[in-house]
C-alpha cells in the first residue's frame, strides 16, 4: 500500500495500524505526535486506526534540549 509520510511517498505493508506504522519505522510512541490527513491521531486510537491507501501522515518527534540565553549574548532583565 502507498502512503505519504512526512512529505515522501512510501510503500508499507497492507493492514498496518498507526501503532504498526510506528513500530515498522522503529519510532517510540511515547514522544511522537501523528497527524493523518491533516487531523491529529489520538494515542488511544493508535492500535485501532488502520492505514488506508493514499493516506498522508506527518510524524513529529519531541526531544529534550534547548539553549541558554547566554548562547545568544542575552541576559535576563533586572
Amino acid at each position: 500500500m502507498n502512503i505519504t509520510l512526512n512529505g515522501e511517498k512510501r510503500a508499507v505493508p497492507d493492514g498496518l495500524t498507526v501503532r504498526g506504522l510506528l513500530e515498522h519505522l522503529k519510532v517510540k510512541t511515547e514522544k511522537v505526535a501523528v497527524e493523518r490527513n491533516l487531523e491529529i491521531v489520538k494515542k488511544a486510537t493508535y492500535e485501532t486506526t488502520v492505514l488506508q491507501e493514499g493516506d498522508s501522515f506527518e510524524v513529529v518527534s519531541f526531544m529534550a534540549g534547548g539553549f541558554s540565553i547566554a548562547d545568544f549574548g542575552l541576559r535576563i532583565a533586572d
